[in-house]
């Protein structure tokens, strides 16, 4: 439904240096679903997203919406962003504060180049404030809607015009923490109800992870993995998005071989000779580091059958209601697990840490991980 092939923007620093905010960005979204470009400020993500709105002009590369290109630098082809079509929200709702939450959202059909009639737009207006649960407050001044109201509202304003594709740039970072939770739900419920095409900017993790149906990973401009959001978790092809998408714990080593099972290698680490699972052929000899999630450290207190079972002892613990953050020492490391609240094995008494070998992931190092 939308192609983006070899996407590169650039726009000129302060100090008259070119910066490439994204490059060679290449992805495609199938029809209905929800594709998230996560990443740290200044990645390139929203630039991206400006890109396909049309409210960046690129360097070079193309860009389609339902086979129409409406970029192309090999082409010569750009199509203003009034004329794309597509439905776009913003970090700030930008609602009209003089206007009824059903004139906000009757707006973008009011001044469509369209001739729309009357009856059609209150037709149209009503049915989006019903999706939006916004219905019973259509003649509510927008100034009276709460964080949550008032971001239903731009998104109901941007769904009247029935786009082809929906573009979200952050748009729950200004709510606190619960309402953004509860937004989460709200939103993949509205796509997956009206089955609306959506690229979705965030640098919030959790978001990304709750919401997409494919995530692409970016950072200085570029994209460093692109897959579901379990492939993204449970598979990072390298340190960053292993680092940034969740937590881990990063355990330096060297391949000892390769295991019996395919695709299995034995890593010396810090910790002892680990089973772990290579993102790429690796060769004996060479530096890896190893990501961990702590939740895949799993802890007990008597010994479990299996490999990579080590006996650690317990340096720190801090409970957080539905789980407990454990330090725990293996052979001088200090690696970080998470459990259930039973586990109430106290500061300084040993116990038993299992990694399962699926869930440990050999990267190949950068230099500074370099292992001693």
């Amino acid at each position: 439904m939308l192609t983006v092939s070899a996407l590169c923007t650039e726009y000129v620093g302060e100090h008259g240096q070119t910066i490439r905010a994204a490059h060679e960005v290449s992805f495609e979204v199938p029809l209905g679903k929800l594709f998230t470009l996560l990443g740290p400020s200044g990645c390139g993500k929203t630039t991206t997203l400006r890109s396909i709105a049309g409210l960046e002009r690129p360097r070079s590369g193309e860009i389609s919406v339902g086979g129409e290109v409406i970029y192309s630098s090999s082409k010569d082809i750009f199509i203003p962003p009034n004329r794309r079509g597509l439905g776009m929200v913003f970090q700030s709702y930008a609602i009209w504060p003089h206007m009824t939450v059903f004139d906000n959202a009757a707006f973008p059909l009011q001044v469509s180049r369209k001739s729309i009639a009357r009856r059609e737009i209150q037709d149209r207006v009503h049915r989006v404030l019903k999706v939006v649960a916004l219905d019973e407050m259509a003649d509510r001044e927008a100034t009276k809607l709460s964080g949550g109201q008032q971001q239903r509202l731009a998104l109901a304003r941007a769904l009247v015009m029935e786009p082809p594709l929906l573009l979200l740039d952050e748009p729950l970072s200004n709510l606190d923490a619960k309402l953004r939770e509860r937004m989460r739900f709200e939103l993949k419920r509205l796509q997956r109800e009206l089955g609306i095409t959506t690229v979705y900017v965030t640098h919030d993790q959790s978001e990304a992870l709750a919401l997409s149906h494919s995530i692409a990973v970016m950072n200085g401009g570029r994209i460093e993995q692109l897959g579901s959001p379990r492939e993204v978790y449970e598979r990072p092809r390298n340190q960053f998005v292993a680092d940034f998408v969740g937590s881990t714990n990063f355990v330096r080593g060297r391949v000892n071989g390769a295991d019996a099972a395919s695709g299995f290698y034995r890593i010396g680490s810090e910790i002892g000779e680990l089973k772990a699972r290579g993102v790429d052929s690796l060769k004996s000899g060479e530096e890896v580091v190893l990501s961990i999630r702590p939740e895949d450290i799993e802890l007990s207190e008597s010994r479990r059958d299996g490999e990579n079972v080590y006996q650690a002892t317990v340096d720190q613990k801090v409970f957080l209601g539905e789980f407990v953050d454990f330090q725990v020492m293996i052979g001088g490391r200090s690696v970080q697990s998470r459990a259930h609240p039973s586990l109430r094995t106290p500061v300084g008494a040993n116990l038993y840490v299992r990694i399962d070998p699926e869930k440990c992931v050999a990267l190949k190092a950068s230099g500074e991980w370099a292992y001693e």
